[in-house]
């Protein structure tokens, strides 16, 4: 009798086990896993989710990154066929090209009216919401350009100075956001002509193209060019651990474009997707966002950056992401016909 009720105990809780197992295995399937595609820094991408998955414990995200020519690319490469269900960070110019292509999904997030306006899509509901603006910086490293008694730059046309030569290396357009911020940024500022005009001499003295925004700023603080044509969080960055770097802000105005969210349409996640959009037009989200970027959708949330100057938002040019996304193929094809010869090899 007393063997028959141990048995009896022990399948009771082999059962309760098994129960919860498959209580837990079920919760587990419960979570709803998001394909966001991204070109945020990798610095970055851990503290979104962390904060997202916190406050939205039932959703997963899983990115796909790569930097923001390749990202545009390969989004524009699936439009048949979408796999992904968001596009966080990705440059604003390019979801306005996937915009006109009819891609994605018109939103206006929770708390929307509380961001600036002029960061998101014009149109209401918009079609991508801005998460911070990112422009052109120009990393010079002091101790290398003393040895080439190189003279600091302060203009865009400084560096097209034939004393330069062999000195700079910058973003390539097709590959980096950055890149082609810069260069929408020089023909919208100076007109066609005179912008391809000033590429072309910039060109004598380019090193190489990289492809990776982070890249030129990096290479200049590690002292293997003194000049690097980058963008203000990786220049931020770079500084701050220690490298002997200035940060050049040209005053004929700096190239920007701004990261931003979008749902992607058609996707079968469409309610866990506004859940995300919503998540990053928060404060929370833009608090994230403020610890290296110096200006931030979300008004007064902004922190101040060492070697950022304080009327950094008043140097940005005129710039018109509508007219950067319907010209990027034309511009893309021409600037590689006049310099691709100096890009650098594409790793596999």
């Amino acid at each position: 009798m007393n063997s028959s009720k141990g048995i009896r105990r022990l399948s009771t809780a082999l059962c309760a086990t098994a129960l919860a197992f498959a209580l837990t295995g079920a919760s587990a399937q419960q979570k709803t896993t998001l394909l966001v595609y991204t070109a945020l820094e990798t610095d970055a991408m851990k503290l979104y989710k962390d904060g997202f998955e916190k406050a939205n414990p039932d959703i997963e995200i899983r990115w796909v990154r790569d930097s923001t020519g390749i990202v545009t690319a390969k989004l524009l490469a699936e439009k048949a066929n979408p796999q992904a269900d968001v596009v966080a960070g990705l440059a604003a110019s390019s979801l306005a090209l996937l915009d006109q292509e009819g891609m994605l999904a018109a939103y206006e997030p929770k708390g929307f009216k509380e961001l600036t306006p002029a960061y998101s899509d014009s149109a209401r509901p918009p079609a991508w919401v801005g998460m911070d603006v990112w422009a052109a910086t120009i990393c010079f490293n002091t101790v290398e350009a003393q040895k080439r008694g190189l003279p600091k730059p302060e203009t865009w046309k400084d560096l097209a100075k034939p004393v330069y030569k062999g000195a700079i290396v910058m973003p390539h357009p097709a590959s980096s956001g950055t890149g082609y911020l810069d260069v929408a940024a020089w023909l919208q500022m100076w007109g066609e002509n005179d912008g391809w005009k000033y590429m072309d001499a910039l060109h004598e003295n380019i090193a190489q193209y990289v492809h990776s925004g982070s890249k030129p700023c990096k290479q200049a603080g590690a002292g293997e060019f003194p000049i690097g044509i980058s963008f203000e969080f990786r220049a931020h960055q770079v500084k701050k651990s220690g490298a002997p770097v200035e940060l050049v802000f040209p005053k004929e105005g700096l190239g920007w474009d701004i990261e931003a969210t979008s749902i992607m349409k058609g996707t079968k996640k469409m309610e866990q997707a506004k859940r995300l959009a919503d998540w990053m037009a928060s404060k929370e989200a833009n608090q994230v966002t403020s610890n290296w970027w110096a200006v931030v959708a979300y008004p007064g949330v902004a922190k101040k950056l060492e070697g950022i100057p304080e009327n950094y938002e008043k140097l940005l040019s005129k710039n018109d992401l509508n007219w950067s996304a319907k010209n990027r193929d034309r511009i893309l094809k021409e600037w590689s016909k006049r310099y691709d010869g100096k890009s650098e090899a594409k790793s596999n």
